[in-house]
């Protein structure tokens, strides 16, 4: 977890960085602002969820609004966001509530039906953005109108180190209709879609619920696309660090229901079953090795300590 001087840190840097966006004042700022909603679930994330809004409003093109939607927290979790929404612009970030924990599809489903801009970008509370991540991203979507996803790299990094460097030249890459590298090349907090999209997060999924509806996306014909630069950051380990990615055996259980939901839906062949599903045990077993890795390696080092 993060301590307390950090997360005062992060909003004491929110809110300079929100003094910055409301001095353009009503009129300027619309002309400032992408036509984009950020989405964040928040669930028992007091101590993470000021540096994420922050990244947000570090943005050199900052978003139209900000919906942080909790999600049955009993941590204090709703007080910390009407707090980070009392510092900001009035309007700028929108505070909603579900009535009970329904797990992170329920809530950033909740967050879309309430966002009002063409774009929908979606932020995991203890995630953080590039400052360059919307202004990259919204000028790749005005050079191609026909991308309906945009997705590019994440890195794991320290919260308190600088942001990566970007690579020049800058790439983007249309994604072919399969899933391959689907899942390793769209995480959540990388992805801009159009909120017009007929899909929505699977309610009943609380683990690779993402897969699932940037897979219907792609499958169904929609043009995807990735940028080759490192414009998020995770700070923990993507899989295998806790949370529900903690648990790898239920993860891979998830993605091999997902592929199965796919074949029914009639967007994945038999065929590209059989062929995806020793791609898929091999990641998973990669994952294993690595977490056990990981472990071992931290216990190495806490047995040094003393």
């Amino acid at each position: 977890m993060v301590d307390r001087t950090e997360s005062d840190k992060a909003m004491e840097r929110l809110a300079l960085s929100a003094a910055r966006i409301a001095r353009g004042g009503t009129g300027a700022r619309a002309a400032e602002l992408a036509p984009v909603s950020v989405v964040v679930p928040c669930f028992r994330c007091a101590d993470t969820i000021a540096s994420a809004v922050a990244s947000v409003a570090d943005q050199i093109l900052c978003p139209s609004e900000v919906l942080l939607v909790d999600d049955g927290s009993d941590d204090g979790t709703l007080e910390c966001l009407k707090a980070i929404a009392r510092i900001c612009p009035e309007g700028w970030i929108k505070v909603l509530s579900m009535p009970r924990n329904g797990g992170p599809s329920g809530a950033r489903n909740l967050g879309w039906q309430h966002a009002t801009q063409s774009w929908i970008a979606f932020l995991d509370a203890d995630d953080t953005w590039h400052p360059h991540k919307l202004k990259l991203q919204m000028e790749v979507l005005a050079g191609d109108p026909q991308i309906a996803l945009l997705a590019h790299r994440m890195n794991v990094q320290a919260r308190t180190a600088p942001a990566p460097a970007l690579t020049y030249p800058l790439k983007v890459r249309v994604v072919g209709r399969h899933l391959l590298r689907l899942r390793a090349s769209f995480p959540t907090a990388s992805i801009v879609l159009r909120r017009d999209l007929p899909f929505r997060f699977d309610e009943n999924r609380w683990r690779a619920e993402d897969f699932l509806l940037w897979a219907q996306i792609l499958l169904s014909g929609y043009r995807c696309a990735h940028i080759n630069q490192v414009l998020a950051s995770w700070h923990k380990e993507p899989f295998g660090a806790g949370g529900l990615s903690g648990d790898l055996a239920a993860m891979y259980k998830a993605s091999v229901d997902v592929r199965r939901a796919l074949h029914a839906q009639g967007l994945l062949s038999r065929w590209q079953m059989h062929v995806i599903y020793p791609i898929g045990l091999a990641r998973y077993a990669r994952r294993c090795l690595l977490t056990f890795g990981r472990r071992c390696a931290a216990t190495l080092r806490t047995r040094d300590r003393y």
